[in-house]
């Protein structure tokens, strides 16, 4: 630990990093608190109120007075979207860092850390409602694998990497469609040029260490009230917007709405997160200067 704080002691910034379940937070406290700390949210869904358990969102009593900026201050029926969080979070960089503290960014969305830290560059494109509730009625009429269709028409290679059941993807680049662009276009704009002297370190369990963490930490949700806080969710009628395609929210929808069992529902949450925990890794491992470590071993 103390070599770790030696080499991040007079780095810009520092990110923590890696999939779910693998102790960014533990780590992200003791950095902190080390070196002068303040830490911003890089989790897409922490940024939602009422999301707290299903997205392993820090309690204050695990903060331990370390301050925290980025939570919890969109309600679940906003849109964010990674520009917004680009913008967000350089802002909160340079606030923290005129406080002579050190900004530290910690999350599991590799997009959201890898746009607030290297040049990335957004398309700024307003939102036509009208079109947008077009296409969500034709989405309702026609059904998922209509929408899909019309995107693989016109944009295969951005639909091939869309399930057709993710509507809101669907929908989202078909929009984008009606504008004059695609999101392979979007993707081209992606910067390689490092904005901070900054530290990316990156937390790597076991592959089966790791699964088996998720599965425990599933069932510790479970224990700490997930169905009622979903629940709470469903009950105030919160559909087709994009906190509710978290994982841990879609799956407990499904048995509430009857089109799966309890059982089914949580083995299939269980399920998703070993998969996202996959594809986490592999888009950290690609995409960004990461210095890994072995948070069992290393430390």
């Amino acid at each position: 630990m103390n070599e770790l704080i030696e080499q991040c002691k007079h780095k810009e910034v520092i990110a923590i990093v890696g999939p779910t379940a693998s102790g960014k937070t533990a780590l992200s406290i003791a950095l902190a608190q080390a070196l002068d700390g303040e830490i911003i949210n890089g989790d897409s869904m922490q940024v939602y109120q009422g999301l707290d358990i299903g997205t392993a969102k820090i309690t204050v009593a695990e903060m331990d007075g370390v301050p925290h900026h980025l939570l919890s201050f969109l309600a679940p029926t906003e849109s964010f979207s990674v520009a917004d969080f680009q913008q967000l979070a350089r802002e909160k960089i340079a606030e923290i860092t005129a406080r002579g503290k050190k900004p530290i960014i910690v999350g599991g969305t590799g997009l959201y850390v890898q746009a607030a830290l290297y040049d990335f560059r957004f398309t700024e494109q307003k939102i036509d409602e009208t079109a947008r509730q077009e296409l969500y009625d034709a989405l309702e009429q026609y059904g998922p694998k209509h929408m899909h269709n019309l995107l693989a028409e016109q944009d295969a290679q951005t639909a091939a990497t869309i399930h057709p059941n993710n509507t809101r993807r669907v929908i989202r680049a078909l929009e984008m469609l009606q504008q004059g662009t695609t999101k392979s276009d979007v993707g081209k704009q992606q910067g390689d040029v490092a904005l901070y002297d900054a530290t990316i370190i990156g937390l790597d369990l076991p592959r089966a260490l790791l699964y088996e963490r998720i599965n425990q930490r599933v069932d510790t949700m479970l224990t700490a009230g997930l169905e009622a806080e979903v629940r709470n969710l469903y009950d105030a009628g919160l559909r087709d917007v994009q906190a509710i395609q978290a994982i841990g929210y879609k799956e407990l929808y499904t048995y509430f709405d009857g089109r799966a069992t309890f059982d089914e529902a949580i083995e299939a949450l269980k399920q998703n997160s070993r998969r996202y925990a996959k594809r986490q890794l592999t888009y950290f491992r690609n995409k960004m200067d990461i210095h890994f470590i072995n948070p069992l071993t290393d430390l």
